[in-house]
């Protein structure tokens, strides 16, 4: 249901060179009953999906390494950056796209997996929702190296980490994209990696 308090005056493309950047002016009811016109610019690349690898048995996950430029130019001197595999819905639907992206970027082909919530990840500027999974994996399924598609310039690299080791590298900061400390949280936090046992 639409909401009644927002009227969009008009949208002005800005640039539609890789995705769309909309300049948008809209009006807003206050709180005190009055209209107020505000002006914001609306990043729109799609929505997305990511996944968690994880391996009960091993206690493992399998995550990715690659350059992120928008980090380099805002303090991570190597501009790599550790993340869960993910990509953009194309014409397919969000299962589809993470099982294609799964064997795509990491070399594990997968067919089962499952979803457990969406998240807006930047609300402020970027329409994008991301479409979150867990999918468990073992050396069976791996099908190919992986590191992504070379038409889509991508130079993935595969890492397989123990879990605890990957929850630690959120506290020691080696581990800084959001998606990937949230699927990394809910694995922690609904137990589906098994305690190690003591000797």
């Amino acid at each position: 249901m639409k909401n009644d308090k927002v009227k969009v005056r008009s949208k002005e493309l800005l640039s539609d060179n890789w995705y769309l950047l909309n300049k948008v002016t809209y009006d807003i009811l206050n709180a005190d009953g009055e209209w107020e016109t505000q002006i914001r610019e609306v990043y729109d690349r799609g929505n997305g999906a990511a996944i968690l690898l994880y391996n009960k048995d091993e206690r493992t996950v399998v995550l990715t390494k690659q350059f992120r430029l928008p980090t380099y130019l805002n303090g991570n001197d190597s501009g790599q950056l550790i993340e869960v595999c993910a990509g953009l819905l194309e014409e397919d639907n969000a299962e589809e796209c993470i099982i294609r992206e799964t064997e795509e970027e990491t070399g594990y082909k997968i067919s089962k997996v499952e979803k457990i919530f969406e998240s807006y990840m930047s609300p402020g500027v970027i329409t994008e929702i991301l479409h979150f999974f867990i999918g468990e994996y073992d050396s069976s399924m791996k099908v190919s190296e992986g590191g992504g598609l070379a038409e889509e310039q991508e130079n993935i690299e595969v890492i397989e980490l123990d879990f605890d080791t990957a929850y630690n590298m959120i506290k020691t900061g080696d581990i800084k994209d959001s998606k990937t400390i949230m699927l990394l949280q809910y694995a922690m936090i609904n137990e589906l990696m098994p305690m190690k046992k003591n000797n």
